[in-house]
């Protein structure tokens, strides 16, 4: 399989970019990895897209050598393995609430001895049977990734726990479902939000792992590295479309245009 872009800026002392791709054209994915973005997260957790779709996207995002973060919908442990053979590099497993759930997340997506992953090399992160076993699967347990959400405060207390299973690379705070369930609906920096961030942050390092959230502009992006953060997601490709749609609307309305 091809090395991680992920892990390799992690080996580097390197914070890694990604950005969250909705739209399921390949094209928009190969923009998003040739402009050298390190990862691309692909979201199956929401929306309509499915495992097919996935190898798809993952397809393109190889031609730059960007990894894919693919994020399963919460109790859909059989479905990470299926997730890393069509060729994601990373498993964002959502909604996680114990120190057990991160468990089975390992089990189900590493090979023996860190896990069960169920065998079958005929796919594309083995490159359709390139490698025999022996060699297939150390190199699939070192070049892919396991990041654990933490996005209620039930499961803040456990952070700390939650980091410290083996396997699991990183903790991933997920600020908007964070701050629905604490009553703060949108308000996704909201300060008792940031205080959540800071100590999911300062145990995440305590048990030396990485610690990556969402950033939603450049002075908040700051405020999470100075925290320790060493993953971004610094937006979603939909969201991009919009805005720059909206700065034509503004321009083009000065013009005469209707909208």
């Amino acid at each position: 399989m091809n090395p991680s872009r992920v892990k390799a800026r992690w080996a580097q002392g390197k914070p890694v970019l990604c950005v969250l791709n909705h739209l399921v054209d390949a094209r928009a994915t190969e923009v998003i990895a040739t402009m050298g973005f390190d990862c691309i997260w692909i979201d199956l957790e929401h929306g309509e897209r499915s495992t097919e779709t996935l190898a798809h996207l993952c397809r393109a995002a190889r031609l730059a050598g960007a990894d894919v973060m693919a994020r399963p919908a919460k109790g859909e442990f059989m479905r990470m393995g299926r997730l890393l053979e069509a060729g994601a590099h990373g498993i964002l497993y959502p909604r996680c609430e114990s120190v057990e759930e991160a468990r089975e997340v390992v089990r189900w997506a590493k090979f023996p001895p860190l896990g069960e992953r169920g065998f079958d090399s005929g796919n594309a992160d083995n490159t359709y049977g390139e490698r025999p076993a022996t060699e297939y699967v150390p190199e699939a347990n070192r070049q892919t990734w396991i990041a654990i959400q933490i996005e209620s405060p039930n499961a803040l207390p456990h952070a700390r726990a939650i980091a410290e299973v083996d396997a699991v690379d990183m903790i991933f705070f997920g600020p908007c479902d964070y701050s629905n369930l604490s009553g703060k609906i949108g308000l996704f920096r909201d300060s008792s939000i940031m205080q959540a961030a800071r100590q999911i942050a300062k145990d995440t390092r305590a048990a030396g792992k990485h610690f990556g959230t969402l950033a939603f502009d450049l002075g908040h992006a700051k405020q999470l590295l100075d925290l320790g953060a060493t993953f971004l997601n610094c937006g979603a490709d939909i969201g991009m479309l919009r805005r720059s749609l909206a700065e034509a609307q503004r321009g083009y309305a000065e013009l005469g245009f209707c909208f």
